[in-house]
């Protein structure tokens, strides 16, 4: 699947693929926008010179990104869409079909000549999607066009190895279901960060699996590679790949669900940090005389902004009403519950407040919102407009946008992770 791209002229179509090649490919000295005259910064003890190599593996992902946005056409297209070689797209083209990224299918009408044969993605190529919650994980089997063709949920607990247990009967039980599709591997949407280092989970203060090497032990079980990121993160790589986010150099993704997490995009690159720690906002303390996180602190943002904030705030106006999962909270106050819309309500304004920090320090242009919340979108997006509006310090605030497929887009950031390359630490 696409893993980025660059040219040195840009179709309209593959803008957005050139700042996640930017963003992906580690140590290159390629970039989107051209520089002026001087010396740039280089690490010479992290870098990687382009090679003949290097292009013949941009031409392949240019080529392979045409085809999955304009799918399906011809080796012809391909070599006008790209500006390309026809000799050139030919060999890409065949190589793509000997890896089985790419299946020909019907011949198109051509006014005179030799009818040209059309392309398209192999959809037989399927991923398996893994989203993790501290009580569930959603496991979904995901086409290379980002199609989710069949989901199913199992229950967590705080025994790691029980748990991912679970998760592989599961994933296997939908490969069985899917016969015929050759699963590529495995991505994993985690509530907490992945040491860029050991691959291992370090922070994940809900989730409660200490010292666990998920990873290895999925591998172990599936005989599949395995990538695993935190969900923020994941969502962001989806949107980039699969989303509309052409011209944007500067956004951040925050998930809302038990806890808050983001993902940075910052001038053209994924940020991740030291040990991939970066873009913990949730944890941030607003209140020190807050309620106690997760994490061991009081008054983060999460303990404010998260779906179990709201749910707490629902049980504080009306006494005597049992914890309800959130989804059900949404439903009452789509239902005319007032404590209800009122703690839906408390919640997006903590959500606002927290987004003070966010948009102080990177400055984005659009923020985007993934989780449950975006299934009453219209209850949220006035207020968050009208709170980020007013803590911008200077110039137009930013776009605050939902996430595609809203709930849905942890699970096709998992399958993002393998359709990708890694993305480049930073």
């Amino acid at each position: 699947m696409l893993r980025g791209l660059y040219c040195t002229r840009t179709p309209a179509a593959s803008r957005r693929q050139l700042h996640i090649w930017a963003s992906t490919q580690k140590g290159t000295t390629l970039h989107t926008r051209p520089h002026g005259r001087g010396i740039r910064h280089i690490d010479l003890t992290d870098v990687q010179p382009a090679s003949s190599e290097t292009a013949r593996r941009i031409n392949r992902d240019i080529i392979l990104e045409f085809i999955r946005e304009n799918q399906p056409l011809s080796r012809a297209d391909l070599a006008r869409l790209s500006g390309l070689q026809r000799s050139t797209v030919s060999q890409i083209v065949e190589q793509l079909i000997h890896e089985k990224w790419v299946r020909e299918g019907a011949q198109a009408s051509a006014a005179r000549g030799r009818r040209p044969t059309l392309l398209h993605l192999n959809e037989d190529r399927i991923v398996l999607a893994v989203d993790i919650h501290p009580k569930h994980a959603t496991i979904a089997t995901v086409d290379l066009n980002g199609r989710l063709l069949a989901r199913t949920t199992v229950p967590l607990t705080r025994d790691s190895a029980g748990s991912t247990q679970l998760i592989a009967e599961a994933m296997l039980r939908l490969q069985k279901d899917t016969p015929g599709k050759s699963t590529e591997g495995i991505g994993v949407s985690l509530p907490g960060r992945i040491d860029t280092l050991t691959s291992r989970l370090i922070f994940a203060p809900n989730l409660h699996w200490r010292d666990f090497d998920l990873q290895s032990t999925l591998q172990k079980k599936m005989k599949l590679p395995v990538h695993m990121e935190n969900a923020a993160t994941a969502c962001l790589l989806a949107e980039l790949t699969f989303g509309n986010l052409d011209g944007n150099r500067d956004v951040v993704l925050i998930t809302v669900s038990e806890g808050v997490g983001a993902g940075v995009f910052a001038n053209g690159r994924i940020i991740t940090g030291h040990h991939g720690m970066a873009g913990e906002f949730g944890h941030i303390v607003l209140d020190e005389s807050g309620p106690k996180c997760a994490c061991g602190r009081t008054g983060c943002w999460e303990v404010f902004a998260s779906t179990r904030a709201a749910v707490r705030y629902y049980l504080d106006l009306a006494p005597g009403a049992r914890s309800i999962p959130f989804s059900q909270l949404l439903q009452l106050a789509e239902s005319g519950d007032t404590h209800a819309a009122h703690a839906v309500e408390k919640q997006a304004h903590a959500i606002g407040r927290g987004l003070r920090t966010v948009i102080a320090a990177l400055a984005p242009s659009t923020i985007l919102i993934a989780g449950d919340i975006t299934s009453a979108w219209h209850r949220y997006s006035p207020i968050l407009e009208r709170v980020t509006a007013k803590l911008t310090l200077a110039g137009a605030p930013p776009r605050i946008l939902p996430a595609h497929d809203g709930d849905l887009a942890r699970l096709r950031g998992a399958a993002a992770l393998v359709f990708q390359r890694r993305p480049q630490r930073t």
